[in-house]
């Protein structure tokens, strides 16, 4: 089983995989090529990909029974003990840490000295 989604790419790459490939939703390409063509296929959407991105997932003989590709993307797949995983980069920077305030809340007041007034 072999997929490729396509995003922000020409029309023309769509037409050349559904020779081989069905496209069962828009960018979403399905089949059952040999691996030499498979290959082939990826080849010719890496080059006609332009500013778009490009995934290729297949099914092999491995512990996990699935391989992938992308190109493009800002995640990468990094092998980890065998397994393949998916690295993020942090795009969201962490905020700088709240000045805390000084001296007792009057809840903690309260239950330290209790309610006198």
């Amino acid at each position: 089983m072999t997929v490729i989604v396509l995003t922000h790419c020409a029309v023309g790459l769509r037409g050349l995989l559904t020779r081989w490939l069905l496209e069962i939703s828009p960018g979403v390409f399905l089949g059952n090529p040999s691996a030499r063509i498979r290959d082939s296929l990826w080849e010719e959407v890496r080059q006609y990909v332009g500013q778009g991105r490009a995934l290729l997932a297949y099914s092999t003989d491995s512990e996990q029974g699935y391989a992938f590709r992308t190109h493009d993307h800002k995640w990468h797949p990094v092998d980890h003990e065998g397994l393949t995983l998916i690295f993020r980069p942090s795009t969201r920077s962490t905020p700088p840490p709240a000045s805390a305030s000084k001296g007792w809340s009057k809840a903690s007041k309260r239950h330290r000295f209790g309610n006198k007034p």
